[in-house]
């Protein structure tokens, strides 16, 4: 029996970059990747690596997990 797991990153980016007013554009290039990356990392369509999550949470100076959530969903298949 095959168990798959349907878990997820949540993110807060959106609410971050809004707060700092920034533009996606802005935030992309500090963070060093592009516009694209953080539009569709908002969308919650997109993970980042570790290394850009951690990234991101220095550049608004906050822990990991204020910006980032794991959400755990199992599905079991019997």
């Amino acid at each position: 029996m095959k168990r798959e797991f349907g878990d997820s990153i949540v993110n807060k980016v959106y609410e971050h970059r809004v707060l700092r007013r920034m533009s996606q554009k802005d935030l992309a290039e500090a963070v060093g990747v592009s516009k694209q990356t953080i539009f569709v990392m908002e969308k919650n369509n997109y993970s980042p690596s570790l290394v850009l999550a951690f990234r991101i949470a220095n550049y608004f100076e906050v822990d990991i997990n204020e910006i980032f959530s794991y959400v755990r969903k199992e599905d079991h298949h019997d």
